[in-house]
């Protein structure tokens, strides 16, 4: 008991170092409760923000002190994580965690925290499925001076996905069973066109594994039958972003869906990428990008023409859109593309390495979780193409690797990190100042969208080590073997999850606990936190 007192005594000391007394003080109220909303159609209720979905868009400037009261209306306990935010353990939101009880019913608390960093962030519960039921919304920190990031307009884009299902549900279905929602399933005559393509034997051969397996190579999403939102909006509803021609028009992508990856294009405009999970990044021109749950990405588009541009977000599983559109006027809307074909798994996806049964084909080991769809000739971003913008302070050689094995079992619905539970797992110990490798290995049919909280992590994606690109987000794709580096210069317990939500409740989730020193233990040339890189960035 005396040693949490003295924990959380020193969390409150840290806060009150952390927060410069010129700081301009940004306040804002939030007040979570259940009311009926009706975005397709029919009313149901679902857990708002301040009367909607999604929460308001709370802005700040880096150097402010936010103070966010944050009032649970609900019959039920509640918080709010600051995705992405380096903050205090106190105040990163997530209940048990660094002291913290969560929001009880009819409570107030107050989080209390300096913004130490700029770009594009989120928010969202870490109480049970209340992110699916509605609590999320994004969170902006400018610069405190110029942006180095030139625009004439700036839109927040939140892509989500609603259900008319209360999360509770939709988690007891898949307990029940992990197909619940497998609602395209391949068909005979799928297997017929197979046959015409590759021949009987190899069709067949193809379908006896998979069933032997007994996996199915259109599992890309656990759950399916959501309406796609953007802002809130569903696509007749027609969320509409104003430009006038020749604009540089920023639009901060953010993905706060509780299950869905996202493919993101605008046909007709190249999107320039100048950010990534808030971190300014080398500029880099594409057609389109993919990104998880948790993730976001920053462009910039220039729009020439006076004509309606549709902003099309497709799910890999083709299920849907979250459409809308960038126009000079309001009333326009843009053209509904036509449903990309879904890509099929491959043994590519399923880390076959050692089965030696298996005959397979040059086709076979291409993944097909990464098929877009993509025309020839356009380019899809790739995590090989950032670059940060800034120079990376700490560029260390990692002192040790820790090995993160995704796992999990299908049939049950659980899902594991080093084959544990979040309930059986011990937290991963780390020094404060720290450098480490944390090694993926993704042994599942499913994509995961790793997050770290307290820290960002830095992909070892090819590029110097000054430039490795900054990320709070990874997605590790199916079968696949992922790296990065992080430095522990945030002291405190941190949840480590996947930030599919149901894979996190499952169990896909450990805590990191970095120790901090006696401040006379602690080197001056220990690593301190970075900025986003502004000072190095012009665009």
């Amino acid at each position: 008991m005396r040693t949490h007192h003295l924990w959380m005594m020193a969390l409150a000391g840290i806060i009150a170092i952390a927060t410069p007394a010129h700081a301009k003080t940004s306040e804002y109220n939030l007040v979570i409760e259940r009311q009926p909303v009706n975005i397709t159609g029919k009313s149901i209720e679902k857990v708002t923000v301040n009367g909607g979905i999604p929460a308001p868009t709370l802005r700040f400037k880096a150097g402010d002190e936010a103070v966010i009261h944050v009032t649970n209306k609900m019959d039920q306990d509640s918080s709010i994580h600051w995705h992405g935010l380096i903050l205090p353990g106190a105040m990163d939101g997530v209940p048990t965690f660094n002291g913290f009880p969560g929001i009880r019913p009819g409570e107030t608390f107050t989080y209390r925290f300096p913004l130490r960093q700029t770009g594009t962030y989120w928010y969202h519960a870490h109480s049970g499925g209340q992110e699916q039921d509605g609590l999320y919304g994004s969170l902006i920190v400018d610069p405190a001076g110029k942006d180095p990031i030139r625009t004439d307009r700036d839109y927040v884009v939140v892509l989500s996905d609603f259900t008319e299902e209360e999360s509770s549900d939709v988690m007891g279905n898949l307990k029940m069973s992990s197909d619940y929602y497998a609602n395209a399933r391949l068909t005979v005559g799928d297997f017929f066109k197979d046959v015409g393509k590759r021949g009987f034997g190899k069709a067949w051969k193809d379908a006896k594994d998979w069933g032997d397996m007994r996996m199915m190579r259109t599992d890309l999403a656990d759950v399916t039958g959501y309406t796609f939102l953007v802002n809130g909006k569903s696509p007749d509803q027609n969320w509409t972003g104003i430009f006038k021609p020749g604009e540089r028009v920023r639009l901060r992508f953010i993905n706060a869906s509780a299950m869905s990856f996202f493919d993101v294009r605008i046909p007709g405009l190249k999107l320039n990428v100048v950010q990534s999970d808030g971190q300014n990044v080398e500029p880099l021109k594409v057609d389109e990008f993919r990104f998880a749950p948790a993730e976001t990405y920053d462009v910039i588009v220039t729009p020439q023409e006076d004509k309606a541009y549709t902003v099309v977000a497709e799910p890999i599983d083709r299920s849907g859109f979250a459409l809308g559109t960038l126009a000079p006027r309001e009333g326009m809307k843009g053209d509904t593309p036509e449903q990309r074909p879904r890509a099929l798994l491959t043994m590519g996806d399923m880390g076959m390495e050692g089965m030696d049964d298996m005959v397979m084909t040059p086709e076979d080991m291409i993944s097909g979780w990464k098929k877009a769809g993509t025309p020839p000739g356009q380019k899809m971003l790739d995590y090989s193409d950032l670059r940060y913008a800034g120079v990376q302070k700490d560029t260390r050689q990692p002192e040790r690797t820790i090995d993160v094995r995704l796992g999990g079992n299908m049939e049950r619905y659980i899902w594991t990190i080093n084959g544990k539970k979040f309930s059986e797992a011990e937290p991963i110990q780390l020094k404060y100042g720290e450098r480490v490798r944390l090694s993926f290995t993704n042994e599942t049919m499913m994509a995961h969208p790793m997050h770290l909280h307290g820290m960002f992590v830095q992909l070892e994606n090819g590029q110097p080590a000054e430039k490795l690109p900054n990320k709070h987000t990874v997605i590790i794709e199916p079968g696949k073997s992922y790296s990065v580096l992080v430095t522990a210069d945030a002291a405190g317990e941190w949840a480590f999850h996947c930030h599919l939500l149901y894979h996190m409740m499952s169990g896909m989730m450990t805590k990191v606990v970095v120790a901090k020193l006696d401040p006379s233990d602690i080197s001056p040339a220990q690593p301190q936190p970075e900025s986003n890189g502004d000072t190095h960035a012009h665009y």
